[in-house]
């Protein structure tokens, strides 16, 4: 028998949930993303006629993305400069590569609270000396002042964050992010940029990508949250050019590079990005409407911050402020409403929150209503047993 051992680590919470629970007939109110879109639906609203995937010659890509879908993003988020875009299997990609190749044992890192798993795994995994930027510290679109400089200091290798913050919801003013930048510049600290839903904003206009004029900026961004089309699994990172080369050793042992079958579609869906967030955004708007009059109605169960940017926010649910074993009992929470309602929310545990679940607002109007209705009914009928 080999003695070849496959190592005992734990999965992510949230990845983890979704293997295990997300399944036909369900109410997903969970999700951070807006809902997809049929492939119908994008050869039409993108104008991609059979006679273009036909003439797809089923070839190699390059390292960095193709030259077509490279332009497109970089039309959109970095100026026009293609060289420092590198294009990805889904922003996780870019994320492991960037920072599973720059970062050191030792180096300092500030990662913000809650943040997708990713980005706080890859700077512990490589022993870096990791301080955590706190949720409560994001307040009214700024950063405190006080807090921002006693992390960030001389010596910081990197900032890393999330605006809109998933799974909460909290962004930055244009003002707030100034402050961050001018922070992060003074400290000679890589400001690492998690755009993935930046843009879906509700409080402030949407926020320019750092990286787009900034040489000491990694940005991320996906097709995934906003665009509608998660199952493409594409995304991207916005980094200084010299940079983008550090990842192929490591891209050369992994993915190598991406599909032209797959990188076509990605670029005539970024060429007619506006179209395609455009209308997922409007309807993520009127569940947010519904779900800010829901919230109000509830509020003897359950409090929340309404989200500033994004389709998801951290309800707080008060029966589980009043638990005793707050992260088990906000997984049975969930799960009981699953078994009952057939109602999916991610529990707060895979966000470093034990009292509360992410809620997403992003999916069809009719089946968001049912799965709130479900979730009010489940909430009551606890209520009233209690």
């Amino acid at each position: 028998m080999s003695s070849l051992r496959p190592p005992r680590e734990d999965p992510p919470v949230l990845e983890e949930w979704y293997r295990r629970h997300l399944g036909p007939d369900i109410h997903d109110i969970s999700s951070s993303g807006v809902h997809p879109y049929t492939f119908a639906e994008i050869r039409e609203l993108c104008g991609i006629p059979a006679e273009d995937l036909d003439a797809v010659v089923m070839d190699d890509s390059v390292s960095q993305g193709g030259a077509g879908i490279r332009q497109a993003i970089a039309d959109r988020y970095a100026g026009g400069d293609a060289d420092r875009v590198l294009v990805t299997h889904g922003s996780s990609e870019a994320i492991a590569l960037t920072l599973g190749t720059l970062l050191r044992a030792g180096d300092r890192v500030v990662v913000q609270q809650g943040i997708y798993h990713s980005l706080g795994h890859y700077p512990r995994a490589a022993g870096c000396d990791v301080a955590e930027l706190p949720a409560a510290a994001v307040r009214d679109g700024e950063i405190d002042a006080d807090v921002l400089e006693g992390l960030v200091t001389p010596g910081t290798a990197a900032v890393v964050v999330n605006f809109p913050h998933n799974p909460s919801g909290v962004t930055l003013s244009p003002q707030g992010l100034k402050a961050l930048t001018e922070r992060t510049t003074a400290a000679g600290a890589t400001l690492v940029w998690d755009a993935a839903t930046a843009e879906i904003a509700h409080r402030w206009d949407v926020l320019p990508d750092p990286a787009a004029t900034r040489g000491d900026t990694i940005s991320y961004g996906t097709f995934s949250k906003t665009f509608g089309l998660p199952g493409l699994r594409v995304g991207w990172a916005i980094a200084p050019p010299d940079i983008v080369p550090a990842v192929f050793p490591l891209r050369d042992r992994t993915t190598l590079f991406l599909s032209p079958l797959v990188e076509l579609i990605a670029e005539r869906a970024m060429c007619h990005a506006d179209v395609l967030i455009g209308r997922r955004a409007a309807e993520a708007r009127r569940n947010l409407a519904h779900l800010t009059e829901w919230m109000a109605e509830h509020e003897d169960l359950v409090r929340w911050t309404p989200p500033e940017g994004g389709v998801c926010a951290l309800p707080v649910f008060r029966e589980l402020e009043r638990a005793s074993d707050g992260s088990a009992a906000v997984e049975r929470f969930c799960l009981e409403l699953l078994s009952r309602h057939r109602t999916l929310l991610v529990p707060g545990t895979a966000f470093s929150t034990p009292h509360g679940a992410r809620l997403g607002f992003g999916g069809p109007e009719e089946g968001f209503r049912a799965g709130l209705a479900g979730l009010s009914e489940f909430l009551r009928t606890r209520g009233a047993g209690r």
